[in-house]
């Protein structure tokens, strides 16, 4: 044990999608922190492969974040074979890259049982256990497109924009309960999702760095050493935050 204010000693985080991108990016930052890390995940695969590279402190539950009705039976089944869920990072999620006009009834309806209705689901379930234990931190991914308007995520935009919102509502009703909970709200970061969004697009690239005081791309660690600090004592005061790693994208010009 250590008097660091920004070690995570003792818990353990259960992080959804954690397999890759940014999830694994945050829970080898949790991992490196002296958290235990339990990801979740529609791959089996690839969630041994991450639990490899995140060594002993982690393991994995098969998952699938969209199927609601079977999300209190795993937060039970992380809790019975590991130890109660401190930390919640709900980071699963899928991309869309059209315009408005093509975009259909069914498109906004996937990405909304993805991000918004998966995070509810989990943050419920969660939230009300650690209301319980008195103790909890829940963390949201959002986007730069819950910040400002972007071209061709408009299904993506209003899932990111929903979670921004539960964000503060669930802040208010379980911060009393001392479960704090806060948001990520990543810039550009380089993974495989955001060079799919980028692909064949250099002038949609040119236009993120031309606005990112930075002028570069984040890293996956940048967002996974946030979620450190949201999760840790040295937060213990926050809650109900949208905190930007984006290298200045939402105050560029």
């Amino acid at each position: 044990m250590t008097n660091d204010p920004f070690r995570l000693d003792g818990q353990l985080a259960l992080v959804t999608g954690g397999g890759s991108g940014l999830g694994l990016a945050i829970s080898q930052a949790f991992v490196t922190a002296g958290a235990k890390v339990i990801i979740t995940g529609r791959r089996e695969d690839r969630l041994k492969q991450a639990v490899a590279q995140l060594g002993p402190a982690a393991g994995y539950v098969p998952h699938d974040v969209t199927d609601l009705d079977s999300i209190p039976g795993m937060v039970a089944l992380v809790e019975e074979r590991w130890q109660p869920v401190d930390i919640l990072v709900n980071n699963a999620g899928i991309h869309i890259k059209k315009l408005a006009v093509d975009t259909d009834a069914a498109d906004l309806q996937q990405m909304m049982q993805t991000h918004l209705f998966g995070a509810f689901q989990l943050s419920r379930e969660c939230g009300r256990r650690m209301a319980a234990r008195q103790r909890g931190s829940i963390v949201m991914i959002l986007s730069m497109a819950a910040m400002f308007g972007i071209p061709q995520v408009a299904a993506y935009t209003a899932a990111k924009s929903a979670l921004l919102g539960l964000t503060r509502a669930l802040a208010v009703e379980l911060s009393p309960q001392n479960v704090r909970v806060n948001a990520i709200a990543p810039g550009w970061i380089e993974t495989d999702m955001s060079r799919g969004a980028l692909e064949n697009d250099p002038a949609r690239e040119q236009k993120i760095l031309g606005r990112t005081p930075m002028n570069r791309l984040g890293e996956p660690l940048d967002i996974g050493y946030a979620a450190v600090f949201l999760c840790s004592p040295a937060a213990k005061f926050v809650t109900g935050v949208i905190l930007p790693v984006d290298g200045g994208a939402s105050i560029g010009f």
